[in-house]
């Protein structure tokens, strides 16, 4: 099911935290449902604005990426959702395979792909609940401006916004301008 709504402007802390609880209820509601990993994708889009064409660009390629992951490996998809939503494009699939593979594919991709930096693959395993990158015993992101660890970086705000999204745009219109 893939719904599409208007690319809007900045969206609230409000919106952004509700989109978050809804988006863990989902991934509740698939690991009860089905009984196997979940994999949720989102982009890094820092700033105000969550959806715009760029993004929605990179969510394609990120979707494309996984599919195609998923196919290569011959793994078994019991079920795959996208939502394009104001707060930022979404993903689900429910894939029959351990969890802890799965993750280290998607970091595989995160840290492979040049856009991958900016998709945020997360996998939940329906017994031992979300699969981080420590239980691979993988370092944390990178932050997008100074290669430090990112959350040092975002929790002392080191940067300013417009440089992070600077970063993040050049990026994008690299990959993109590549041909």
């Amino acid at each position: 099911m893939t719904t599409l709504t208007p690319v809007r402007a900045g969206v609230s802390l409000e919106a952004l935290l509700a989109a978050k609880d809804s988006r863990a209820a989902r991934q509740a509601d698939w690991l009860t449902h089905y009984q196997q990993p979940v994999i949720s994708l989102t982009l890094v889009t820092p700033g105000a604005v969550k959806d715009s064409i760029r993004y929605r660009n990179t969510m394609g390629v990120a979707l494309q990426a996984c599919d195609q992951l998923l196919w290569q490996n011959r793994w078994r998809v019991l079920d795959r959702q996208v939502l394009w939503l104001p707060t930022g494009a979404e993903a689900l699939w429910c894939v029959e395979h351990p969890a802890v593979e799965i993750k280290a594919q998607c970091v595989e991709m995160e840290q492979t792909h040049p856009l991958g930096r900016l998709w945020d693959f997360d996998v939940f395993c329906p017994k031992a609940g979300q699969v981080g990158r420590h239980s691979l015993d993988l370092n944390t992101r990178r932050c997008l401006v100074c290669d430090e660890p990112a959350h040092g970086c975002a929790r002392s705000r080191r940067h300013s916004l417009e440089d992070v999204v600077a970063c993040v745009e050049k990026l994008i219109d690299g990959w993109f301008a590549r041909d």
